[in-house]
């Protein structure tokens, strides 16, 4: 009877035994299994200097942007190297959610209202579903609200309206080093000469190096393709082709604000504007001295999963 009883509980035991050791065995399984880091803060803000950057607002957040840039400094001493002039604009942006953001700005230049979008299609990882880099759509309607020029013909609304898609492909190297590419459209519902064409084609090259904690160095070149840019008057008989945008620029994190300067030979400082129409040249002293207040605001809290 007593011998019964200790085959029973060693039975009992090895059974045990054997769940013990197969649940240490799934769990060890389970560890193995190559989970999936995502990639962040490739840039520091939605903007490279002037131009977008990957990056969105996070999901619940709306952020304040103050940009603003003085004349160009070959205007000399009468002009204080152009900081008796300015050109402004204002814009908000919010992350809806963890890969959609909305926003809405206001320039003082040809006094534009601008839209825009910015989804994520692909974002930067290792892991089981490692990606090599990160990918979003950016698109933005613009609207030139200055009186017409001439009144006596016709004028459309439409004539007003202006677009720009972009792909935008960043990948972080390291954790100072990013670079991004910006394949750029832009679309002009009206455009000065006949000889101008309403579709332009534009890549862009940008990236950052951080040299300290909260704080890099930027810098972006916007090429226009051969064949898609447009002209400008510089005076009654003669023309010029528009330049490409050439910028660099430090942005300093502080909390919740981040304080970006910089140098650039676009005064404008919306899509189509620095993309296409940038009539200065660095090496002729068209520089214009700048800076963005990006002040970001928490709106929605993301909700915590319990447990």
């Amino acid at each position: 009877m007593i011998r019964n009883k200790i085959l029973a509980l060693v039975f009992l035991l090895t059974i045990l035994a054997g769940q013990l050791n197969a649940q240490d065995l799934m769990d060890m399984l389970k560890d193995e299994t190559p989970k999936t880091t995502y990639t962040y803060a490739t840039f520091k803000t939605t903007r490279i200097v002037l131009g977008q950057s990957i990056e969105n607002p996070a999901a619940g957040t709306l952020q304040f942007l103050i940009e603003h840039d003085f004349g160009s400094i070959n205007q000399g001493a009468y002009e204080m190297w152009g900081l008796d002039q300015s050109t402004i604009r204002l814009a908000l942006e919010y992350g809806i959610n963890d890969w959609l953001s909305i926003g809405v700005g206001r320039s003082s230049y040809q006094k534009t209202f601008d839209g825009s979008f910015k989804a994520k299609i692909l974002r930067q990882s290792t892991g089981e579903k490692g990606k090599w880099l990160s990918m979003s759509f950016y698109g933005c309607a613009m609207l030139n609200s200055t009186h017409w020029a001439d009144t006596s013909r016709t004028n459309y609304f439409s004539s007003r309206m202006s677009y720009t898609a972009q792909l935008l492909l960043a990948r972080k190297f390291s954790n100072s080093l990013s670079i991004q590419l910006t394949p750029t459209y832009v679309h002009k519902n009206l455009v000065p000469y006949r000889s101008d064409v309403n579709n332009i084609l534009a890549i862009g090259i940008g990236g950052r190096y951080k040299i300290a904690q909260r704080t890099s160095v930027n810098a972006e070149y916007f090429y226009q393709i051969p064949g898609f840019i447009n002209s400008y008057a510089v005076s009654e008989t003669e023309k010029a082709k528009y330049g490409n945008c050439l910028s660099v620029g430090v942005d300093i994190e502080t909390g919740g604000h981040v304080f970006q300067f910089r140098l650039t030979n676009a005064q404008p400082m919306f899509d189509r504007a620095f993309i296409t129409e940038t009539t200065n040249k660095w090496i002729d002293g068209g520089i214009f001295l700048g800076f963005t207040i990006n002040r970001a605001f928490t709106v929605n809290k993301p909700e915590v999963p319990k447990g």
